[in-house]
C-alpha cells in the first residue's frame, strides 16, 4: 500500500493567517499611539455655563447642567446640544451642578444649589430618563451637630447598584445620603474631613469636600478643594480615613474611576492621575495633563469608550452675572505617559507574534518530514 505525502496545509493556512494578524498589529501600532488626536466638542447654547456633566450611556450623549438655569442639557459627540429638561419647581437662577446616572433606575441625578443673595436652597432631584419627569426633589438637611453651620453648598453628586446617592456639602465638610425613594440623611461627618489645616489665604479657601465617586468594592472616593487630600469613605457606615498619596491636588474639583480602576482628579489647571495597588489605603500620582486654564474646566466624566472628559464651562466667568456666552467646550484628557507604556505593549506584542511565526515556519517542514517518516 502506497501513502500518499499529505501537503502542508496546516503550515501554509497557519503562516498567512499569522502574516494577516502581524499586518494588521502592525498596521495599527503607530496609528494607535500617534495619530489619534483627543476628541473635543464645542456647542452652542446661550449662557449655559455648565458645572457638572456625565455621560449617559443608554443614549450615548453627554448630559450637563447650568449654572443659572434649571435646566439639563444633552450634548452629542458631534456637539448638538438639546434641552434634556427644564423644571420649572425649582427656584430661579438655581445652579444645577454635580450630575451622575442611575443605570439601575434609569435616572440622571442633580445637585442643586442657591448661591447668596438667593434664599438659601440645597437639594437632590432625579428624573426618569425615559420620561424626562421628575421622580423626587429631596431638601438636604443641616447638621444636628453644626450648632451656628454657615450656609451649605450641595455640590457633587455620586450612586451606588443599589440607587443610593452620595452628596457632598463642601462648606461643612460632610456627605448626605439619598436614598432611591427620595429620604435624605446625613451619611458621614467624620472627624477627618477636618483633621487637615487650611490656609485661609489661598483663593476658594472655603470649599472643603468637592467630587466624589463610587467604586464598586463598596466603598466611595472623596476629593478636598481646600487641602487637596482625597479620602475613601466605606459604603456601610460612613467610616472615612485619609488615602496616603506622593502630593496633594490643590483645588482638586471633579473625581472619576475608569473601568481599569484608575483615577482622575481635576482642578482648572490640569488633571492627576492615580493609580493604587491597594484598594486606596494609598496611591500615587502618576501623571498630570495641563488643562485651559482660562476656559475653567469644573469636572470630568468617563465617556464612550472608557475614555475620560472635561467640561469646559467658563464658570469664574458665568459667576460675574454680566457676562454673556454662546460656546463651550467638552474634551478629552490623555495621559501621554500611558500612551506611550501601552505603546512598548504593543511592540512587545508585535514582536513575540514574530518569534512565534518565525519558529513555526522553521519548525514545521522538520515536523513534517518525521510524520513521514513514521508513515512510511
Amino acid at each position: 500500500m502506497t501513502l500518499l505525502r499529505t501537503p502542508p496545509v496546516f503550515s501554509f493556512s497557519f503562516a498567512v493567517v499569522t502574516l494577516l494578524v502581524l499586518s494588521i498589529l502592525l498596521g495599527q501600532a503607530p496609528t494607535r499611539i500617534q495619530a489619534r488626536k483627543p476628541h473635543a466638542i464645542n456647542f452652542r447654547y446661550p449662557n449655559l455655563y455648565p458645572e457638572g456633566i456625565t455621560w449617559d450611556s443608554s443614549a450615548q450623549h453627554f448630559i450637563v447642567g447650568s449654572l443659572r438655569a434649571r435646566t439639563l442639557v444633552s450634548v452629542s459627540d458631534a456637539g448638538v446640544a438639546e434641552t434634556l429638561i427644564f423644571d420649572p419647581d425649582l427656584p430661579e437662577n438655581v445652579t444645577v451642578g454635580g450630575l451622575t446616572i442611575d443605570t439601575v433606575n434609569n435616572r440622571v441625578l442633580a445637585a442643586v444649589h442657591a448661591f447668596s443673595p438667593l434664599p438659601k436652597f440645597d437639594a437632590l432631584v432625579a428624573y426618569d430618563l425615559r420620561t424626562r419627569r421628575r421622580v423626587f426633589l429631596s431638601l438636604l438637611p443641616s447638621s444636628s451637630t453644626g450648632g451656628g453651620e454657615a450656609r451649605p453648598i450641595a455640590n457633587d453628586v455620586a450612586v451606588d447598584f443599589k440607587g443610593n446617592a452620595y452628596v457632598t456639602n463642601s462648606i461643612g465638610n460632610y456627605i448626605w445620603k439619598v436614598n432611591d425613594r427620595g429620604e435624605a440623611s446625613i451619611f458621614s461627618e467624620s472627624p477627618t474631613f477636618t483633621a487637615h489645616p487650611v490656609d485661609g489665604s489661598l483663593p476658594n479657601s472655603f470649599c472643603g469636600l468637592n467630587g466624589i465617586v463610587y467604586v464598586s468594592k463598596g466603598y466611595l472616593l472623596v476629593v478636598q478643594s481646600n487641602t487637596g487630600k482625597m479620602f475613601k469613605v466605606r459604603e456601610e457606615d460612613g467610616a472615612a480615613r485619609l488615602v496616603l498619596l506622593n502630593e496633594d491636588m490643590p483645588l482638586a474639583d471633579g473625581i472619576v474611576v475608569r473601568g481599569d480602576g484608575v483615577v482622575l482628579v481635576n482642578s482648572v489647571k490640569k488633571v492627576w492621575v492615580l493609580k493604587s495597588q491597594d484598594s486606596w489605603g494609598e496611591g500615587v500620582v502618576y501623571d498630570k495633563i495641563d488643562l485651559e486654564e482660562e476656559r475653567y474646566a469644573t469636572t470630568l466624566t468617563v465617556g464612550n469608550g472608557d475614555r475620560v472628559y472635561v467640561v469646559y464651562g467658563h464658570v469664574l466667568e458665568g459667576f460675574k452675572g454680566n457676562s454673556s456666552r454662546e460656546i463651550f467646550g467638552i474634551e478629552e484628557v490623555r495621559s501621554e505617559k500611558e500612551n506611550r507604556e501601552e505603546g512598548v505593549w504593543i511592540f512587545v506584542l508585535v514582536g513575540l507574534g514574530l518569534a512565534y511565526f518565525l519558529f513555526w515556519r522553521f519548525q514545521m517542514p522538520r515536523l513534517i518530514t518525521n510524520v513521514d517518516k513514521k508513515t512510511s
